[in-house]
């Protein structure tokens, strides 16, 4: 079974390993594993997953030209960041030809070398991310259904957010979700972090209506006496979050002065308490959602631009209940069964005229109001099926009459006697094709734009 790595580093200098190693993760490069011996790199990266190597260049056993070379080859997919102390021209041109993500000269700037792994560890990701993608829309299929399950959907649009979601499962990165009210946010939320696997909680926080020292307070904790009234320490929902979700709801409403202080938590990971100079550091990964126009907001000068860049490295936008009504009949029917377990009576049928009614609803709040519907429906309801006289506001649809159709000198009317099915034509057009050509299935197939097989499966059916 293969092992999460990030990164994997080679270095033939025991001192170099234990250098970088600890320079990578105080910069927040997570999973740094490292090897001395060249000979059980190749084997390595076979066993484990690898999203990026750093690789010394000059090494005894295997040379670091003759692993990029390999691994060029077998996993093109892991970006290789050489370093090396010959600095010269030449050297660093034959690393890029032969496929070197980056060139690094030793002694490394650590600035550097912390920038190019970490975007060696992007461009890696995205790689990954596209080819789930990929094989989700080839396959169609979910790796993780049970993710999903309390999302109760039959839209093409919501599965393919479904997908989306198990691509970036994987990334630590923030999780911007847009959608008008009541369209289901915070439960793809949730699915984002179930999908993770992440051993911490799913800890939210409505942003809405809450003033700077509120959300600092709420989000970041504070120290004991920090304030009038802080008799005791609070340490605030973003350390409750550790190694989890922090989901931060209507985002959009958040004030200029909070929107500083989160920029700095999403840029460094790093936070103070109110009142405390000790510099904390969170893991938590962001989800925020909202249903404002960003593009408005920034554009007003309301919402800050490297605020939104920041949470936006994964972003997608539910749609609306009325561009997914091909769900309003299951949705109708889970919710009447579940309000009715929840009263104690037995769940009302629902006719299709009911469902056809609530179709043409427009639904300005989305889910959240087509249950409230449901539920005044279900609650007031006696016992006999479900009427839209039950839903106050709801219009019933006209039913009209079928006309008859004129079919006039229509050819397959003067032919048949009647409009004729497809299948009647079918079967007229197959006969007519084996009579031209006298029996000859290959001739009558060409005539018809069939392949034989599919002739000879047609006429077996005819028989039968």
């Amino acid at each position: 079974m293969l092992t999460q790595q990030h990164t994997l580093l080679v270095d033939d200098e025991p001192g170099i390993l234990t250098e970088v190693s600890l320079l990578l993760a105080s910069s927040d490069i997570p999973g740094v594993a490292t090897i001395s011996d060249s000979r059980q790199v190749l084997r390595y990266v076979r066993e484990h997953r690898v999203s990026a190597v750093i690789l010394d260049w000059v090494m005894p056993n295997v040379t670091g030209a003759e692993i990029l070379q390999s691994l060029t080859v077998e996993h093109p997919e892991i970006p290789v960041i050489v370093m090396t102390a010959m600095g010269d021209v030449e050297t660093a041109v034959t690393c890029m030809r032969q496929g070197a993500f980056d060139f690094l000269t030793k002694p490394v700037d650590p600035n550097r070398l912390v920038a190019s792994v970490k975007k060696a560890l992007q461009v890696s990701e995205l790689g990954q991310q596209n080819r789930k993608l990929k094989d989700y829309l080839l396959a169609d299929t979910l790796g993780n259904p049970d993710a999903f399950a309390g999302i109760i959907t039959t839209s093409k649009k919501m599965r393919g957010i479904f997908q989306y979601i198990e691509a970036i499962a994987s990334s630590r990165l923030p999780v911007l979700i847009t959608g008008e009210t009541g369209v289901g946010k915070e439960l793809l939320a949730r699915a984002v972090h179930d999908v993770s696997g992440v051993p911490g909680p799913f800890i939210s926080l409505n942003a809405a209506g809450l003033d700077d020292f509120m959300f600092s307070d709420t989000l970041f904790g504070h120290k004991k006496g920090a304030f009038t009234g802080a008799d005791s320490k609070r340490d605030g929902l973003i350390s409750a979050a550790a190694g989890g979700t922090l989901f931060l709801d209507e985002i959009g409403d958040l004030n200029l002065a909070s929107q500083i202080k989160l920029l700095r938590l999403l840029q460094e990971r790093e936070y103070y308490r109110l009142g405390s100079d000790l510099l904390l550091k969170s893991d938590a990964r962001i989800v925020a959602a909202s249903n404002m126009d960003f593009a408005a907001l920034r554009a007003a000068g309301t919402f800050r631009n490297d605020l939104y860049f920041r949470l936006c490295a994964h972003e997608f936008r539910v749609p609306p209940l009325r561009e997914r009504l091909e769900e309003m009949e299951a949705l109708v029917d889970y919710f009447v069964h579940q309000i009715a377990a929840q009263q104690g009576k037995p769940a009302p049928k629902v006719p299709e005229t009911v469902i056809a009614a609530l179709k043409q609803c427009r639904f300005p709040g989305n889910v959240r109001e087509l249950y409230n519907m449901v539920h005044h429906a279900v609650t007031c309801n006696e016992g006999a099926p479900l009427s839209v006289a039950d839903f106050p506001g709801v219009a019933a649809v006209p039913v009209r009459a079928a006309q008859p159709v004129d079919c006039g000198d229509n050819a397959l009317f003067s032919l048949f006697g009647r409009f004729p099915t497809v299948m009647q034509v079918e079967e007229y057009l197959i006969a007519e094709a084996m009579k031209l050509t006298h029996g000859n299935q290959t001739q009558a197939a060409e005539l018809l734009g069939l392949t034989r097989p599919t002739l000879n499966k047609r006429l077996k059916q005819e028989r039968q």
